[in-house]
């Protein structure tokens, strides 16, 4: 019988060990689910265990299933890189040989000066941080000069964070669409990211507002080959940021990840 629905469900962040190339991220002796579950005393999983997990790698509280009720299995990464839209991009049979641009010291003055002219505002912060941090960091300046601020991580990100009382979020995504413009050739990063949040100094928290801008799929993928053939394609969450909308007939952006699991 042919499947009449399939569904696939990524688990991000949720691996079973390191990959041959893991120091050049320093990901060496990564393995998240066997180490979460060694730390916690062993994880509760029954349904991915009736599936076979437990005979994937050893994991704690997660036994050998005797006769597996799904096909199982570890698979390699192709692709040059690790971020989330070379991961996604891959899943859907894009193989890349190079991988998109980082940024560990901060964007060049080439990349930042023509943004800041473009939008009409210099831009603070300018590094690699974590999103949480920075906000707090740099927030209270923010709301004072309306100035966004700019950062990335060890994925190839230009985020650009900005209170939505200072910055209205459609004016937040229009900065986006201009660093998305902007952000091709040598600086064509993966994704350029909204970054909204509310709050007062030490207390500021990010929205669910945030909205990827990605590179579209250089080639074909398996979800224009779905949609070709007449069938929908339904995309949860940043699935359809991460694709550009491309190949995708219906997207479905969530809150948390309890609201992509209940869609």
């Amino acid at each position: 019988m042919r499947p009449r629905r399939v569904i696939v469900i990524v688990l991000d962040s949720c691996g079973v060990g390191a990959l041959p190339d893991a120091d050049r991220y320093g990901d060496e002796g990564a393995s998240t689910l066997p180490h979460t579950a060694a730390a916690c005393g062993g994880l509760a999983l029954p349904t991915l265990g009736r599936l076979g997990l437990g005979r994937i790698v050893p994991i704690a509280g997660v036994p050998p299933e005797p006769a597996p009720a799904g096909a199982f299995g570890k698979m390699a990464e192709r692709s040059v890189g690790k971020d989330s839209t070379t991961g996604h991009w891959e899943l859907m049979g894009i193989v890349l040989d190079r991988p998109f641009p980082t940024y560990p010291r901060g964007f060049p003055r080439d990349v930042i000066e023509p943004f800041e002219a473009r939008i009409g505002r210099r831009v603070l912060g300018n590094r690699a941080a974590s999103g949480t941090e920075i906000i707090e960091e740099l927030g209270e300046e923010h709301l004072r000069t309306g100035f966004p601020i700019v950062y990335t991580s060890a994925d190839s990100v230009f985020q650009i964070a900005a209170h939505e009382a200072r910055v209205p979020v459609e004016e937040l995504y229009r900065y986006c669409r201009i660093a998305r413009e902007m952000l091709t050739g040598p600086h064509a990063v993966g994704r350029v990211i909204a970054r909204p949040f509310v709050g007062e100094p030490g207390r500021f928290v990010r929205t669910d507002r945030r909205r990827d801008f990605s590179l579209p799929p250089p080639a074909p993928t398996v979800l224009d080959r779905v949609r070709g053939a007449g069938l929908p394609v339904v995309a949860i969450g940043k699935i359809h940021d991460l694709f550009a909308g491309q190949g995708i007939t219906d997207a479905i952006h969530t809150h948390d990840d309890l609201d992509g699991m209940r869609a």
